[in-house]
């Protein structure tokens, strides 16, 4: 009898576990769990230590570091490395996991592997893996027996589930790999939105980040790559930012950097501060001045007599940055200049906006002349376009 009853308990504890969830709860607890591993990895190995964004409490890495090492076996001197390399190789051969190298099927099917592969690199650890918790703990137990802290937690999953905790598992080894390897290193450089014209093929998913914790906005990460806030835009959510807004309150977290924003004083001539702060705005300013060259476009192709068929698409890629476009809209935007005055005197002054700061040689004084040369120039245009930019530029303080 007492056998019978054992055996019993044991088929009950087999099914549903030490705490006899139903469904949903067991459903809720997964959701919360996979969501503080997608925090950690934003918060603490992404924003922290691939890119010094903020620094952490030690109680609060290393709850991190823990935790981490316990739904992922990922071992943060590879994690950073990786992600250091990327960010210097970006959309070349050297990048770890670039869609637009590797095809986009590649990293979705393949991008735990392509870390993977990368991890086993110590070219790539030795060269970016510096700064990274180098303890006692994590030479000994992260890094020495990565692969028991996931065991550790399907031994937890199913004494507190039963068979089900295997599922929990499951979900909770394949949450990073699907939604970091595969959709951020994926999608996030190929499809989406781009608030700013950065120099690689970065995208904004879409401009509430929660699921992923705030990685979503991927263009506005690879624009401000050193800044511990990701949301730019005033419809933005960056749900990894609010839990740093709420570590900082507590004393957890103190933030080293955000997005440059914009400071408008009174209309001056430009001088050495204006030049200083057009240069720490310049994505804000190119983004700007995309949005103003795109209404001067709509304006204009209105009175334009005869417009190619074939050209019409031009508000699509006139608002690239010239040295992304492809030959056949290189060759279409040689057109439609040859076409209109207008646009042209526009397009050839953010030609020279643009190398203002791109003349890494000039010394400031002479980038200070350049400065004062190209907003004389834009408010004796005749293009009220131009003249409204300019004259906002020498605002900047």
């Amino acid at each position: 009898m007492n056998t019978a009853s054992g055996f019993d308990l044991f088929l009950h504890w087999l099914a549903n576990g030490y705490l006899d969830w139903s469904w949903w709860k067991v459903v809720a607890f997964t959701l919360i769990a996979t969501h503080i591993t997608i925090a950690a990895v934003t918060i603490f190995l992404h924003r922290c230590q691939a890119h010094r964004a903020l620094d952490l409490h030690p109680m609060a890495s290393h709850f991190f570091r823990f935790w981490l090492w316990l739904t992922t076996g990922m071992v943060t001197k590879e994690w950073a490395a990786i992600h250091r390399k990327h960010h210097a190789k970006c959309e070349t051969v050297d990048d770890p996991h670039s869609p637009q190298v590797l095809g986009i099927n590649t990293v979705l099917s393949r991008g735990a592997e392509l870390y993977k592969q990368e991890a086993a690199n110590p070219e790539t650890l030795n060269k970016f893996g510096h700064g990274t918790p180098d303890d006692w703990i994590e030479h000994n137990i992260y890094s020495k027996f990565s692969w028991q802290g996931v065991a550790i937690m399907l031994i937890v999953d199913v004494f507190l589930f039963g068979a089900i905790g295997l599922t929990v598992w499951a979900v909770q080894m394949l949450w990073i790999p699907i939604t970091a390897a595969g959709v951020i290193n994926g999608i996030g450089h190929y499809w989406g939105y781009r608030s700013f014209d950065c120099e690689d093929a970065s995208r904004n998913i879409v401009p509430w980040g929660i699921l992923i914790g705030g990685e979503e906005l991927h263009n506005n990460h690879h624009t401000f790559a050193t800044s511990a806030k990701l949301s730019n835009k005033w419809y933005e959510f960056d749900i990894g930012w609010m839990y740093i807004q709420i570590m900082s309150a507590v004393g957890l977290a103190t933030v080293k950097k955000t997005p440059p924003k914009p400071v408008l004083s009174d209309l001056r001539p430009a001088d050495q501060n204006t030049l200083e702060a057009i240069i720490a705005n310049r994505y804000e300013i190119m983004a700007r001045y995309s949005k103003t060259l795109r209404s001067f476009f709509s304006n204009e192709v209105q009175h334009m007599q005869v417009l190619a068929s074939h050209l019409s698409d031009a508000r699509t890629w006139l608002v690239k940055d010239e040295s992304r476009l492809t030959g056949q809209e290189k060759a279409k935007l040689e057109e439609l200049m040859a076409s209109n005055a207008q646009l042209r005197k526009m397009i050839e002054m953010r030609r020279d906006l643009q190398a203002i700061w791109g003349r890494s040689s000039s010394t400031k004084e002479q980038l200070l002349s350049q400065l004062h040369t190209w907003c004389q120039r834009a408010e004796e245009s005749g293009l009220s376009s131009l003249r409204e930019f300019s004259l906002r530029l020498r605002r900047y303080a």
